[in-house]
């Protein structure tokens, strides 16, 4: 700055005075503006000065936030550590339990698998007894099928077995009088069954005799050759027994078209319809019926149905006698209901009545009950402002206008 003001001053030696006035305002100027600039820049200065003093005010304050938010962050730290030591504790304790739980119920289990080994093992042990006893049965079962086979071999204690075989199942199945065992015809043929039919139809005949000797011959037949032969045979007895129930049993007007051949085993009864149609057909064109125990069960019981159902209709009248009572009696009881009926909607009108009375009692007990109240509010305003006789006229003047508004 002494540097210029100097070379100012040298330069202007040797400039006239109009000049150096000049010169002289244009060096205040100079100088004013050196004063503003140098005002400006310590401005500036200062104003940078407090920046920066404000900058490091926010940077310490940011620098204290920080500190504060470290110190809470340490301390939510050093709580979430002693959080997460007591749940590791008590999930170290839970799972104790659960461990010591989980032992014990193995122990438990074990024991319980333990004594119910030992219960099936006890149970085994009493079943193998028990399968012990069922082949002595078996045993005993077989001696008794060979002693059945000795029987069957026999024709006469054969058809023993047959008959009684089929005299149970009809026993069974229908009612005494409705059936009869070995009943002569008139043409001196004595059948091992007849059933008597409803609606006096003539009795239907059952026969329980079998062929069963050529039955066996296929049974025992070793080779092809054989067997052909036996089923032969078997063939020509079961015609032979078909047309003798044919010719024997089936009497016009004295039995019925058809008659029932009883085979005593479901078996041989199925392998009859398999392997001989031939002979199944010839039975059904001499109107021969070959039944096995559960065919013939089944039509007993449609037999003892339509005997049931005769009996009903011979009862028929007897029903609709008692039908017709049952109405009269229905009758008289709809007439003696409807009449209670009446009562009771008398009854129930009584009581509407009455309860409608008692509504218009207490409401009219309720008016009267509000005229007291009102009338002693109102004497005790009149003793008030009045003289007595004055009051008592008024009152009763009150009296008589609110009784009249009531009504």
């Amino acid at each position: 700055m002494n540097n210029v003001t100097d070379s100012l001053t040298i330069s202007l030696a040797g400039l006239s005075p109009a000049m150096l006035a000049l010169a002289g305002g244009t060096i205040a100027a100079i100088v004013l503006a050196l004063i503003v600039l140098l005002f400006r820049s310590s401005s500036l200065r200062r104003e940078q000065t407090e920046e920066a003093a404000m900058r490091a005010a926010e940077a310490d304050a940011r620098m204290a936030e920080l500190l504060k938010i470290q110190a809470e962050m340490q301390g939510r730290i050093s709580t979430m550590a002693e959080v997460f030591g007591t749940r590791q504790a008590e999930l170290n304790q839970a799972i104790n339990q659960r461990l010591d739980g989980m032992s014990q119920r193995v122990s438990t289990t074990i024991s319980e698998q333990t004594k119910s080994t030992h219960e099936n093992l006890q149970r085994l042990q009493e079943r193998l007894a028990v399968i012990d006893a069922a082949q002595n049965n078996i045993q005993t079962l077989a001696k008794d099928v060979v002693g059945l086979q000795a029987i069957l071999s026999n024709k006469q204690t054969r058809g023993a077995f047959g008959q009684s075989r089929m005299e149970t199942i009809v026993a069974d199945g229908l009612p005494m009088g409705a059936y009869g065992f070995q009943q002569t015809l008139s043409n001196g043929s004595r059948p091992d069954c007849t059933v008597r039919m409803p609606n006096g139809a003539p009795p239907l005949v059952i026969d329980a005799k079998f062929p069963l000797e050529a039955w066996n011959a296929i049974r025992d037949a070793g080779n092809p050759e054989a067997t052909k032969l036996a089923s032969q045979q078997f063939r020509r007895d079961m015609e032979i027994h078909i047309r003798d129930i044919s010719e024997k049993y089936l009497i016009q007007g004295e039995t019925q078209d058809t008659a029932f051949l009883f085979v005593p085993s479901e078996s041989i009864f199925a392998e009859i319809h398999e392997n001989f149609e031939p002979v199944v057909q010839k039975a059904h064109r001499s109107r021969i019926v070959i039944v096995s125990p559960s065919l013939l069960m089944l039509s007993i019981q449609v037999i003892q149905a339509v005997l049931k159902d005769q009996r009903m209709r011979a009862q028929a009248h007897v029903i609709q006698g008692e039908v017709a009572t049952l109405m009269d009696d229905l009758g008289r009881l709809d007439e003696r209901v409807r009449k209670l009926q009446t009562h009771f909607s008398q009854a129930q009108r009584d009581v509407d009545q009455i309860i409608t009375s008692t509504d218009k009692l207490t409401k009219r007990g309720a008016k009267i009950e509000a005229l007291e109240f009102e009338g002693a509010e109102a004497l005790k305003e009149e003793r008030e402002s009045a003289p007595a006789a004055k009051s008592v006229e008024s009152r009763t003047g009150l009296l008589k206008l609110r009784v009249v508004d009531e009504e």
